[in-house]
């Protein structure tokens, strides 16, 4: 059985790296309210990101990982009735690399838990102050994952094609920061980019970890606010 253990409170293979936080710091308590993480088996599957009450969004393509989470008390844990990958989903350059994953009850919304707001209005500006959150492994080529969820800011990169002009598509945003060492890495695969307090990326894939010149790829949240709300309010 999948189940999704909600982290609010936590203080917490070859080049391309799809898994998937270098340079970054423990989270806050409590500031992070719409964290996720997957298990199988209590062993961290990926990131995730609450976007409804009984809905998480999060990457396609996945692995397990071990990782001993420090557990804080607040946590709300539950098996997943549905999981719905994009129809478009492409395995080999990880296009549309997103899914959605029903709950088996409404989580309950607090103060310590909710839903992050979706990016319906404005437009993302180059360089863009973001952050990014996970348990992945917090150095390059680190071999354990982070007990404690950590976060680093990183930079929206309008020039994605720049990077990985081999393998990019309009459903991808890049960022990292131009002179290196903060990103997501190994572990956070799934799990969110937030700017200017919206889902903009989905961690997906990348070379490396916290290089200057191969920030990390998300999967471009914009692109699928519809198919987000359709399948929500159709499932």
């Amino acid at each position: 059985i999948l189940s999704l253990l909600i982290l609010q409170c936590l203080g917490s293979p070859g080049p391309y790296n799809d898994n998937r936080i270098v340079g970054g710091t423990v989270v806050e308590p409590y500031s992070i309210k719409y964290q996720a993480s997957l298990l199988y088996r209590d062993s961290l599957f990926c990131g995730g990101t609450l976007v409804h009450p009984q809905w998480v969004v999060s990457a396609s393509r996945q692995h397990t990982l071990i990782c001993n989470r420090k557990k804080e008390g607040y946590e709300q844990i539950f098996d997943v009735l549905l999981i719905i990958k994009h129809y478009q989903f492409n395995y080999w350059n990880l296009d549309n690399d997103i899914m959605l994953l029903k709950l088996d009850r409404p989580a309950v919304i607090n103060e310590v838990v909710s839903p992050v707001i979706l990016p319906r209005t404005s437009t993302l500006q180059n360089f863009a102050r973001c952050t990014v959150s996970g348990w992945g492994v917090t150095s390059v080529y680190g071999q354990s994952l982070s007990p404690e969820l950590m976060s680093v800011d990183v930079d929206y990169f309008a020039d994605c094609w720049y990077y990985y002009y081999f393998r990019i598509t309009n459903n991808m945003i890049c960022a990292g920061s131009t002179d290196g060492g903060r990103d997501s890495c190994q572990g956070d695969s799934g799990g969110p980019l937030v700017c200017n307090g919206r889902l903009e990326g989905i961690v997906s894939w990348g070379i490396g970890c916290a290089y200057a010149f191969y920030p990390g790829v998300y999967t471009n949240v914009r692109n699928y606010v519809s198919w987000i709300d359709w399948v929500i309010q159709n499932s």
